[in-house]
């Protein structure tokens, strides 16, 4: 596709977001607390669309490729499987912490509740660089993308969907970006369904042969297959992985408050989940096909690699679906950030004004890692793949789950759950000296789960021992500790 078509299409698709994103809160005035969290103001399909939308991301069309051209058939399941369980989880989890803290906005908003202004700090500091990791992941997948398909310059994309989401969200906050939610939920919808039929739809006894054949391009020559079934851990792995960060996503918690009822929550993230998984899951299995069909140079693009080029038309679709696919996550992460900044770090001191600059000024440096530069000797462009940047965020929330969640339990004490959290951390340096990782210091676990991992060894991509060392810390600590340093009465 021509370059300048490529622009054109961009521009005028992040214009229509941007028009929508002002018109829904144009026509009122919008207090602090309605741009934070719009609350009770959406029914269950509305809140279905916005977690659908919200949830998905650039990283769609890139991750779980690139995880299933590494991994095989439990690899794909697992990546699947943990884009969905998050909402099936906030389903059930997200009434109860409703009911118990009706006027919350944020999760670290339910920990302070419980166990106090430090551990709300905490869950703040956690969920932040969460969001903020999963943002500059999404430029960095869309510059990627945008440079593959139309030959862009990356920084170009990044700054452009910077600009229109940064304007209409700090203008609108929350409300703006359920309205866009759901124009894109549907978009994102109609346009994967439309290319994978164009894509692979005519020749169906190909997909599968190539999605049963084998990667050859390098020495992990046994997996890039849906016939490989080694890979049950790292399946396992990647749905515990990102359970536990999504649980600190505080777009979700947002939405829950956002809800007009509980019934609608249910329904909404129940509807979310069903939608996830199959998308989740097709785009796994193209990146099988990528790797049977070998030659893939970066395997973060490897569903790219199916992609003819040559057409305009279908280019122009992958162009549309891109852009609805990071504004439906870039714009939710803003007011995200924006909102666990004001709540849980300022404890509620920043008004909204400071909540716009707030989103404002979270961009420059998000584009700027996204750009791979060099930082303390760790190159972001090299030293992680999109998968990988994900892994170090979900690391972390993998070592502070278990203490939020134990909250639902009378019986945890602030003290103990805070020191659950920091023996989470703990627990992964110290699996790394019972088995260290390959070539590496035990520490680089905590940097980068996958290292180590060999399919040679471990049969697949992502060590699960890593994340179950963090859950299991956690949660003893936690529990010996609220038992041994219970709060005050």
């Amino acid at each position: 596709m021509d370059t300048n078509i490529a622009y054109g299409l961009m521009i005028a698709t992040l214009g229509v977001f941007g028009y929508i994103g002002y018109q829904a809160s144009n026509a009122k005035e919008i207090g602090a607390d309605d741009y934070l969290s719009a609350r009770g103001s959406q029914d269950w399909l509305r809140i279905g669309l916005s977690l659908f939308a919200s949830g998905m991301g650039v990283w769609v069309l890139l991750t779980p490729s690139e995880v299933a051209y590494y991994g095989g058939f439990w690899d794909v399941m697992g990546y699947a499987a943990s884009a969905a369980t998050p909402f099936i989880l906030l389903a059930y989890v997200g009434p109860i912490i409703r009911e118990r803290l009706p006027e919350g906005i944020t999760l670290a908003d339910y920990a302070k509740h419980k166990l106090g202004r430090p551990m709300q700090i905490y869950v703040g500091v956690i969920s932040i660089l969460y969001m903020f990791t999963f943002l500059f992941a999404e430029f960095t997948a869309i510059g990627k993308s945008m440079e593959y398909l139309a030959g862009m310059d990356p920084v170009i994309p990044m700054i452009l969907v910077g600009i229109i989401t940064a304007a209409y969200t700090a203008y609108g906050g929350l409300p703006a970006s359920l309205a866009t939610d759901r124009y894109q939920a549907w978009a994102i919808s109609f346009l994967v369904i439309v290319l994978i039929l164009v894509l692979f739809g005519f020749d169906l006894s190909q997909v599968i042969d190539d999605a049963r054949a084998y990667n050859t391009d390098d020495d992990w020559s046994m997996l890039g297959s849906m016939d490989y079934m080694g890979s049950f851990q790292s399946g396992l792995a990647l749905v515990v992985a990102i359970t536990a960060a999504e649980m600190f996503s505080q777009g979700n918690w947002q939405r829950v408050y956002a809800s007009q009822d509980d019934e609608a929550l249910r329904k909404g993230a129940l509807l979310a989940s069903c939608m996830v998984f199959p998308l989740v899951f097709i785009m796994g299995v193209m990146g099988t096909v990528a790797a049977g069909q070998g030659g893939v140079s970066d395997a973060s693009l490897a569903f790219f690699h199916l992609v003819d080029k040559s057409s305009t038309l279908i280019v122009a679709a992958f162009v549309l679906l891109l852009i609805s696919l990071v504004c439906s996550s870039t714009d939710t992460l803003q007011n995200a950030i924006a909102a666990s900044v004001s709540r849980d770090i300022s404890d509620g001191k920043f008004d909204l004004r400071i909540s716009r600059i707030i989103t404002v000024l979270m961009l420059p440096l998000a584009i700027y890692l996204a750009t791979g530069p060099v930082i303390l000797g760790l190159n972001f462009g090299d030293a992680y793949s999109v998968f990988g940047i994900f892994l170090f965020a979900d690391i972390l929330a993998a070592a502070t789950v278990i203490p939020i969640l134990l909250t639902l339990w009378d019986g945890v004490s602030s003290r103990g759950a805070l020191f659950g959290c920091f023996a989470g951390i703990i627990s992964v340096f110290v699996y790394g000296l019972i088995e260290p990782p390959t070539d590496s210091e035990f520490f680089m676990y905590l940097l980068h789960p996958t290292i180590g991992a060999l399919p040679a060894a471990d049969g697949g991509l992502t060590n699960l021992w890593v994340f179950v060392s963090a859950l299991v810390g956690s949660g003893l600590v936690t529990v010996l500790g609220s038992y041994a340093l219970p709060d005050e009465q």
